[in-house]
């Protein structure tokens, strides 16, 4: 019996976590599916709307964590709702590498190693620019740090 209480206490207490990834992964899926009937692409043309949703769900990244590590202290629930839920079901880099592998089987390699480059140095910059960009406006604003 006490081994599997042992084996029981790491998810005790991780049921509203759960939740909140679930309801954002919905969400930010469902956003991501938007965009591709928004912004359509053929199985073997280049991926611009992976490449886009990536980017843009990187930047928000990069704007999120400024904010809840740096600004504020948000409710426990804050993060894994936002970070691992809207924007890890909206960004993509399941579809990506299944793009990387279409391009490729319509022989389009060129394109193929453009993409797989070209996804990772955006998705690096945006996170990283959009959380300087972020840090910047703080300053401007007279917000820098944590409330006390």
């Amino acid at each position: 019996m006490e081994e599997r209480a042992r084996r029981a206490a790491p998810w005790r207490g991780q049921w509203p976590v759960i939740g909140v990834v679930a309801a954002g992964g919905a969400a930010g899926a469902t956003a991501r599916y938007g965009a591709t009937l928004i912004w359509p692409t053929a199985p073997d043309a280049f991926p611009w709307t992976t490449l886009a949703v990536n980017v843009v769900g990187c930047a928000l990244m990069g704007v999120l964590m400024v904010l809840i590590t740096e600004l504020w202290s948000p409710h426990r629930l804050v993060r894994p709702f936002l970070g691992t839920g809207i924007l890890g079901g909206f960004t993509t880099f399941s579809t990506y590498t299944v793009d990387i592998a279409h391009l490729v089987d319509a022989r389009r390699a060129v394109p193929a190693l453009a993409y797989l480059a070209a996804t990772l140095l955006a998705a690096l910059g945006a996170v990283g620019g959009a959380a300087a960009l972020t840090r910047a406006l703080l300053v401007l604003l007279g917000r820098r740090g944590r409330p006390a």
